[in-house]
């Protein structure tokens, strides 16, 4: 108390001695020269404080009942000056009275329109000034959201109060903290503020433009991407950031103009996808936007020291994000190019990834690649995320180069999917880790038809990594219901059961995807590398986890591409597994039902509008681009399997589907049974003939002297019948 100035201290004396409102009102604006003069510090401001109390500020700022010798303004006014100077000490700022009247200070912003205030703008002035300050702090942010501060100040910017300009920076300081949970489910705040900036943006022609930009991109990469994807109808924000960047990329402009235009495109492309940026319906912008960002590559990477280049990570990784989405439109064929549109576009992408490979290079032998600075740890993800999304496309471009960087990427790569493993298994604190693995597979798949490649993928025992891999996506994909404590369950009982949430559905088609291209990769190795799928542990136990977790696999759509390639990569290995096979091990019974199941309901004629055409199940019709190889490797694969595990074709019989197809193929009209579906189900009950006697009477019986003649089944019908 010794150090608090003399007039400070009187003046805490005085208003601690007052009897009434109306004195402690007079004392206040003693108070108001004090707080704002420099002998008043942090323990001055605090003894004030204490000596109004609190109670008594908010009294000025929210009664009615107060001495009608002022007008209300006057006492607001007062009361928020003093407030405003108090919210400079941070021990003030997160003081509970003081976060307790945050709705009092939302309230006033929120009327800067009203007559009242018109005559006092001053007033909302300072209430802004206190809610920045209270911003500024933990406690603060934290009572912000919980009030719902972010829609309010959406609110009012796109409504174009005074002071809005206060409002959006309070929304941009909020969003950047608390990222997606920023935003309510009803997304309706959100567009309104979106398509109030965006307007902005698109008829600005000043260097505020460029800060808009900014601004844009901070709030939509915390957007709640699902619900606002599924609420665009109606809202013209995507055309207004459409026209505004065309603007821009059509202007002559520097790097301060345009880096932020770069950092809103890939947010936005991030948001709503590569349509986007064929809103006209032309490909103009879009060209525009691939050049623009692989020259942007190839001056902010061409042989500058990596200091240089990682100190541009952000604006390089915006135009990583850029480059890998018109690449993967680009794999689409949906993009008619003229041969000089192709030839200046592949000329850029090559030109760009040559420096990004050039720069992963030098990040290989450098110091930096051991850095645990999370920017940089970051921007090397970005980096090799990038080059792998180009590899998925360029499948013989830079071969050598590749293979002696292939080591490195495996380990980033890997250790990106280590990160995720462990934030998954934990309480999932702060931002999902980049999962670069999973980018990567796509390229992987290429790799691993490759001898040299694979060599180098097996030295760095990689497959270990993927069956994984495999393991983690597989729990994500096939999601279960959270575990009801056995307290809650009886209360809990008659509850519907859960859904997964807009995030948790987009996890699972990110997973499904990872399994799909993990099937690829694993097949191909268990083609090409058959010793070792026969003696490797690795193998025996990834043959372990298809046969024990295929059949839990929910039997809905969107899993039916996975189902395909979990069935045929377990026949793959079953194949090369046979002699460590145990008669009627359950697991396996169970997988083989499972797998017949796929192969089975491939084909019908009772969803065919002709009652005598076979037909792709009209289950199957939506995926079949993705299943119609699948099938028939199958189906080849089972007739490999069968000699080797004849005991499997019980199963055939038992459950009827070899009875099954000679009595739908007996309907089929002759003529119109496809060649290749002919070669596969005839191969199959050729084969079933051959391992297992009782299944002769069966076919027989099922008429199958009539298919064979039918459909020109030579090699059944003399397995059948002789010649």
């Amino acid at each position: 108390m010794a150090d608090v100035p003399e007039p400070v201290r009187k003046c805490a004396s005085l208003l601690k001695g007052t009897r009434s409102d109306t004195e402690k009102f007079a004392a206040l604006f003693m108070v108001t020269k004090l707080v704002k003069g420099k002998d008043c510090d942090k323990a001055g401001k605090k003894l004030l404080f204490e000596a109004i109390g609190f109670p008594f500020l908010k009294k000025l700022l929210v009664s009615k009942d107060l001495p009608s010798d002022c007008p209300p303004l006057v006492y607001k006014s007062v009361a928020l000056s003093i407030l405003t100077c108090f919210c400079q000490e941070e021990e003030l700022a997160t003081h509970k009275d003081i976060i307790d009247a945050i709705p009092t200070l939302l309230e006033i912003v929120e009327q800067a329109d009203d007559e009242d205030y018109e005559d006092n703008l001053i007033v909302v002035s300072e209430a802004y000034s206190c809610l920045k300050s209270i911003a500024s702090h933990e406690p603060g942010q934290q009572a912000l959201l919980a009030t719902g501060a972010i829609p309010k100040m959406s609110q009012i910017y796109s409504a174009q109060s005074f002071q809005t300009d206060e409002a959006l920076h309070l929304i941009v300081l909020l969003v950047n903290k608390f990222g997606i949970v920023s935003w309510p489910e009803d997304p309706t705040a959100f567009h309104a503020l979106i398509q109030r900036i965006a307007l902005d943006m698109e008829t600005d022609h000043t260097d505020r433009k460029y800060e808009l930009c900014k601004i844009l991109s901070d709030i939509l990469i915390t957007c709640k991407k699902e619900i606002v994807v599924n609420s665009l109808e109606g809202q013209i924000w995507p055309e207004s950031l459409f026209k505004g960047c065309g603007d821009i990329l059509k202007a002559k402009i520097g790097p301060k103009q345009r880096d932020p235009a770069l950092h809103l495109i890939a947010t936005t492309l991030q948001v709503l996808g590569i349509q986007w940026a064929f809103m006209d319906e032309q490909k103009q912008f879009f060209l525009m936007l691939l050049q623009l960002a692989a020259i942007e590559v190839r001056m902010q990477m061409d042989e500058k020291k990596l200091e240089t280049t990682f100190k541009q990570a952000d604006l390089l990784t915006c135009c990583f994000v850029i480059l890998e989405q018109c690449i993967e439109y680009m794999a689409t064929d949906q993009l008619d190019l003229e041969p000089k549109e192709k030839q200046t576009t592949y000329t850029a992408l090559k030109g760009a990834f040559n420096q990004v490979l050039n720069v992963l290079n030098r990040v290989s032998q450098d110091k930096i690649r051991e850095s645990s600075n999370p920017r940089d740890k970051n921007f090397i993800f970005a980096i090799v995320r990038i080059l792998s999304a180009w590899l998925q496309q360029e499948t013989t471009a830079m071969r050598p180069a590749i293979y002696k960087l292939l080591p490195f990427m495996l380990k980033i790569a890997n250790e990106s999917f280590h990160d995720l493993k462990t934030w998954r298994s934990g309480p999932k604190d702060g931002e999902q880790p980049i999962d670069v693995l999973r980018i990567m597979l796509p390229a992987l798949c290429h790799f691993a038809v490759e001898e040299e490649a694979r060599r180098v993928l097996f030295t760095h025992k990689q497959d270990e990594v993927l069956l994984e891999s495999l393991e983690l996506y597989f729990s994500i994909a096939h999601w279960k219901r959270p575990p009801i404590p056995r307290a809650e369950r009886l209360k809990r009982m008659n509850e519907p059961d859960p859904v997964p949430t807009p995030e948790q559905q987009a996890e699972m088609k990110e997973a499904r995807g990872a399994i799909v291209s993990l099937c690829n990769i694993l097949m191909n190795f268990t083609v090409l590398e058959p010793k070792r799928a026969e003696d490797s542990p690795l193998f025996a136990n990834l043959l372990k986890f298809v046969v024990e977790n295929l059949p839990e696999l929910k039997d809905t759509p969107d899993n039916l591409v996975i189902h395909g390639n979990l069935a045929v990569l377990g026949l793959l290995l079953l194949k090369q597994q046979s002699k460590k096979v145990k008669q009627n091990d359950f697991s396996i019974c169970r997988y083989i039902q499972a797998t017949i199941r796929f192969l089975w309901d491939a084909y019908n004629i009772d969803e065919s509008n002709d009652p005598t055409a076979l037909v792709v199940s009209i289950a199957y019709k939506g995926y079949w681009s993705d299943l119609s190889e699948l099938w028939f490797l199958g189906m080849q694969t089972m007739c490999g399997v069968l000699p080797l595990v004849p005991w499997l074709s019980e199963f055939a019989l038992e459950s009827g589907w070899a009875e099954g197809i000679v009595k739908t193929l007996k309907k089929v009209k002759i003529g119109t049974l496809p060649p290749n579906v002919k070669s596969a189900y005839e191969d199959f009950l050729s084969q079933l003939v051959d391992v297992n006697a009782d299944v002769v009477a069966v076919l027989k019986k099922a008429d199958a002297l009539r298919v064979c003649r039918n459909h020109r089944m030579m090699d059944l019908g003399k397995k059948l019948f002789g010649d």
